[in-house]
């Protein structure tokens, strides 16, 4: 080989692995510019998947409510409500499910007498007796039914609301100074002291209002979502999960 013909060949050489390494850098810059995939819609199943599909509204006023002409007896076991019927009270079938280390009164086990809370809203443990002390645990409407009529219930009938009040995925067990602090708020003004059980609750929220067809508000929907981007894969409760099922009388 020439003088002439080796220089030709080495220029020939360096031009490619320019070439190369321009590409590769190139390959490499636009694999630093890609953007990351977006987020897809929220799975089926899911509480924010139900969420999306909640309309959003403003609240609607108070005018006309009436918790016991509207929404029937405090606890009473003749409604449509899953689980009623049985002939116990709905108080003490939420006792029954939510508390352990229970005793009864009577022979029935339908009346509570004693029992161990682990409080959902606090995080603490709560011994209950049945009399002037049981206030110290109370059961919550997780949808309060004061705010349901802010956003539906109004529109609701007579035995929907009845059923409403008296629904378990829409009753838990709770220390009652929370749920006097709670009192008609909704997850925009209060949500449990209990961090951990903050997904649980605002997926019961939602699933309570999905079931019967009330409305979030702007502000509500925000902290639900807000809640739930740290638990995406929350499930949206049913009537047969665990925590809202009740249990048999036997």
């Amino acid at each position: 080989m020439n003088l002439t013909t080796r220089r030709t060949a080495l220029a020939g050489l360096v031009l490619a692995a320019t070439l190369t390494g321009c590409s590769a850098l190139a390959d490499q810059s636009a694999g630093d510019n890609a953007k990351a995939p977006a987020a897809g819609p929220a799975a089926a199943g899911t509480a924010q998947h139900a969420l999306a599909q909640l309309m959003v509204k403003g609240p609607a006023p108070m005018t006309g409510y009436d918790r016991e002409a509207k929404f029937g007896p405090a606890w009473s076991d003749s409604t449509t409500a899953p689980g009623a019927q049985n002939s116990c009270d709905t108080r003490n079938d939420v006792l029954r499910r939510d508390l352990q280390h229970i005793t009864f009164k009577g022979t029935s086990r339908c009346v509570v007498a004693t029992g161990t809370l682990a409080d959902p809203y606090t995080g603490k443990t709560i011994h209950f007796v049945r009399g002037p002390q049981s206030a110290q645990v109370q059961i919550d409407h997780v949808v309060a039914l004061g705010a349901s009529w802010r956003v539906g219930a109004a529109q609701l009938t007579q035995q929907q609301r009845a059923a409403l009040g008296n629904d378990p995925e829409n009753l838990i067990a709770a220390a009652g100074p929370a749920n006097a602090a709670k009192s008609d708020g909704d997850a925009a003004t209060w949500l449990p002291a209990n961090k951990s059980f903050r997904c649980t609750y605002v997926a019961r929220q939602i699933a309570v209002k999905a079931k019967y067809r009330l409305w979030v508000t702007p502000p509500e929907k925000a902290a639900m979502t807000r809640i739930l981007a740290g638990c995406p894969d929350q499930p949206l409760p049913t009537d047969s999960s665990s925590g809202v099922v009740l249990p048999d009388l036997k």
